[in-house]
């Protein structure tokens, strides 16, 4: 069970912009105690259902009364866009047993695309709110 299950534990992270999700990502890599494993980035590479996340397996130590024992644990970390519509994708995903109607299906990839735009966008007015606030501060 140790060998194959790499989600025995599992967490997270919901953050603003996609950028936040790469620094965020690099955090974790350079934390002496955490071991990275395995990166899939569906953000680049996004599922053909258009999930989008950066998913990590690391370990991670567990302190027991006598050992320390190297865990694995997997990351999610996303937006809150592409946490809205994954938690909707998998409601919908469950209510029709992974067989949802084809016009569901083709819904849910054009949402997908919109999330994508929001966050582009959000990302966008908020370096132009950066550069306007370090220039007032000149």
């Amino acid at each position: 069970m140790v060998k194959y299950i790499n989600d025995i534990a599992g967490i997270r992270i919901i953050c603003s912009f996609t950028s936040d999700i790469y620094r965020i990502a690099e955090m974790i890599e350079q934390q002496k105690d955490i071991q990275v494993i395995a990166v899939k980035d569906y953000i680049t590479y996004p599922k053909a259902s258009g999930y989008k996340s950066y998913h990590m397996i690391v370990t991670v130590p567990v302190y027991l009364s006598d050992r320390i024992v190297d865990t694995k644990v997997e990351i999610q970390i996303r937006t809150v866009a592409m946490d809205f519509w994954a938690s909707l994708e998998h409601k919908i995903h469950y209510k029709f047993e992974g067989d949802a109607p084809e016009h569901i299906r083709s819904e849910l990839i054009e949402c997908a695309r919109m999330v994508s735009d929001l966050d582009a966008r959000m990302l966008s007015l908020n370096e132009e709110i950066l550069t306007i606030s370090q220039a007032k501060n000149e």
